[in-house]
């Protein structure tokens, strides 16, 4: 028996055996297949062939995958050629597959690679900013530092072993925005990876079936966006910043006039601006918001457009009354 028919009878016999995770789809001399599976998503399948003058040169590396990115598989068959170099004149099939199984295992965000190079491209101020997305590929983790002035944010988000079927997890959430917003960031963050994995609580009968997608992407858009547009936000009302450039500035009396409301179609407006808005006419359909136009509700304010509309009658009644006195006693 020659080099490569020794070969792949090792390969046969020990492929299944010693590399977990391995299926072994075909082994002639013509093409090695073989499928190198962690879970759903983190399985490739290396296609292998002989060169004419092997073992002295390199086997001809194919990967695929239905579910890891081109950019990476790419990536990945450069070093897998660069590690085979080590075997020229020996068999390379076994040592190679132990490799990519070894990849697999030390790299759990290779599942979401392709995700992590939109954000950093597209999200982020990497290039000489003080935004960070520093990879922990043992947790299975990330680090994601975002700033905008004096404001930041910081996290780690877990990325869970059968991703994306399970949602990123957001850990050590560390923030100078006010309470208000901390909620609302973490609250958010945490809707939007429920709504990539589990399906929408009112289905319509004509929905098809629901997939779970990927949901780091969403989530770090998400908390880019946040950090970058909110301290450039103005009150819907007068105009105004809503947040000082200095957060050790921010109000945090609930009650205050100056403390910022959130409503729930996102946009900002100071408290007082907002009560006043939201007791002057017209009553009409609800009070909407002046800029998306979106119907306004708010944990303070949960009165009916006729109790509303009631009240500002009472109060213009008392205000003109006040104004016959004034004059009556003027005239005297």
């Amino acid at each position: 028996m020659g080099l490569i028919a020794d070969e792949l009878q090792d390969v046969s016999k020990l492929c299944e055996r010693t590399i977990p995770g391995c299926r072994l789809v075909s082994c002639v001399q013509s093409l090695v297949r073989v499928e190198i599976r962690r879970t759903v998503t983190k399985t490739v399948v290396v296609c292998l062939q002989f060169p004419p003058n092997y073992p002295s040169e390199i086997l001809l590396i194919e990967l695929k995958s239905k579910t890891l990115s081109d950019l990476l598989l790419e990536k990945l068959t450069s070093v897998c050629e660069q590690e085979v170099k080590k075997y020229l004149g020996k068999p390379q099939i076994l040592p190679l597959l132990k490799f990519i199984r070894s990849f697999i295992d030390e790299n759990p965000l290779s599942c979401c690679y392709e995700e992590i190079s939109i954000a950093k491209e597209k999200l982020l101020d990497l290039q000489g900013g003080r935004d960070e997305l520093r990879l922990k590929q043992k947790s299975s983790s990330l680090v994601l530092k975002i700033y905008q002035g004096e404001y930041y944010l910081k996290t780690f988000i877990y990325v869970p072993e059968d991703y994306p079927a399970k949602p990123v997890v957001l850990q050590d959430f560390d923030t100078n925005f006010p309470q208000l917003f901390q909620r609302f960031c973490i609250g958010q963050s945490k809707e939007i990876a429920r709504r990539c994995t589990e399906p929408p609580l009112n289905k319509k009968k004509s929905c098809e079936q629901f997939v779970p997608k990927p949901s780091l992407l969403q989530v770090l858009t998400f908390l880019g966006q946040f950090v970058k547009q909110t301290p450039n936000e103005k009150c819907q009302i007068c105009k105004a910043a809503c947040l000082p450039s200095n957060p050790e500035d921010v109000e945090t009396n609930e009650d205050a006039d100056e403390h910022v409301e959130r409503v729930y179609c996102g946009h900002l407006f100071h408290q007082h601006c907002l009560l006043t808005y939201m007791k002057t006419p017209p009553f009409q359909g609800g009070k909407k918001c002046p800029s998306c136009a979106q119907k306004i509700y708010h944990d303070k304010w949960r009165v009916t457009e006729k109790i509303a509309e009631d009240r500002w009658a009472h109060q213009q009644a008392r205000e003109r009354e006040l104004k016959e006195v004034t004059e009556f006693f003027n005239d005297l």
